[in-house]
C-alpha cells in the first residue's frame, strides 16, 4: 500500500525537480522561512510542485534540504536540496503557517528492465555529456545511472521534466528520455555549427 501523509510541507514553485536532482534555493517569504527552519528542526523533507501558468500540478517531487549555503541577516537563505521522491498531492491544507497537503508517495508499477531502452538512454547521455563537456563518462558510471540520475543533470522543458515525473515506469522514463537527449544533441550541434559560421565571416576555412 502507497504511504501518505498529511501536514506535508510544500513549495509550489515554477520549476519541476526530479529525484536525485540537486536544486539549489532562494529562501525569502515569510512563510516559506518558516517552512525550511520547521524542515531543519524536523529534519524533514518537502515538496516541490509546479506552480504552471495554467495550474497547480498534481504531482510533485520531495526534497531533502542538504546544505544552508547563507543566511542574511533579513532572515533570507541559500539552500541547496536534492529530490528524493515522488508524491501525488491528494489535498491541499490551509491550516499551517506554510502551505501544506495531504500527499501519496508513489512507486513504480512493477515491470521487467528493458536493456535496450537502458543502453539506447545511456548512449546518447554519454554523447550528450561528451559534446557539452568533453568528458568521458565511463561504463561503469553510465550502467549506475537511472532514467532520472541522468535527466537531473540536464536542462530539459518543464513539461518533459513533468512528464517524466509522472510516469510510473523506468523504461518508459527512459525510452522518454533518450528521445528528448537525441533533441538536445540536435540542438547543440546546431548551435555549435552556428558558432562556426560566426567565427569565419561566413567563409569556409581549409586548413
Amino acid at each position: 500500500m502507497a504511504a501518505t501523509t498529511r501536514d506535508f510541507p510544500l513549495f509550489p514553485l515554477g520549476i519541476v525537480a526530479l529525484p536525485t536532482e540537486s536544486v539549489p534555493l532562494h529562501i525569502f517569504e515569510d512563510r516559506y522561512r518558516r517552512m525550511v527552519e520547521h524542515c531543519l528542526a524536523e529534519q524533514q523533507e518537502f515538496g516541490i510542485i509546479w506552480l504552471s501558468d495554467e495550474e497547480l500540478k498534481q504531482t510533485g517531487c520531495a526534497c531533502e534540504i542538504e546544505r544552508v549555503l547563507e543566511r542574511t541577516d533579513d532572515g533570507r537563505m541559500n539552500i541547496l536540496t536534492r529530490g528524493t521522491r515522488r508524491f501525488v498531492l491528494l489535498e491541499r491544507q490551509d491550516d499551517l503557517p506554510y502551505p501544506a497537503g495531504h500527499v501519496e508517495f508513489i512507486e513504480d508499477q512493477p515491470e521487467e528492465p528493458d536493456p535496450a531502452a537502458a543502453g539506447a538512454a545511456h548512449e546518447l547521455y554519454s554523447e550528450l555529456v561528451a559534446q557539452a563537456t568533453d568528458r568521458e563518462l565511463s561504463g561503469e558510471e553510465l550502467e549506475a545511472m537511472d532514467a532520472y540520475s541522468m535527466a537531473g543533470t540536464v536542462e530539459f522543458e518543464l513539461d518533459a521534466k513533468q512528464e517524466l515525473l509522472e510516469l510510473r515506469s523506468e523504461n518508459a522514463r527512459l525510452r522518454l528520455l533518450a528521445a528528448l537527449l537525441g533533441a538536445a544533441i540536435e540542438r547543440l550541434e546546431l548551435v555549435e555549427r552556428a558558432q562556426v559560421r560566426a567565427q569565419s565571416n561566413g567563409k569556409v576555412r581549409f586548413g
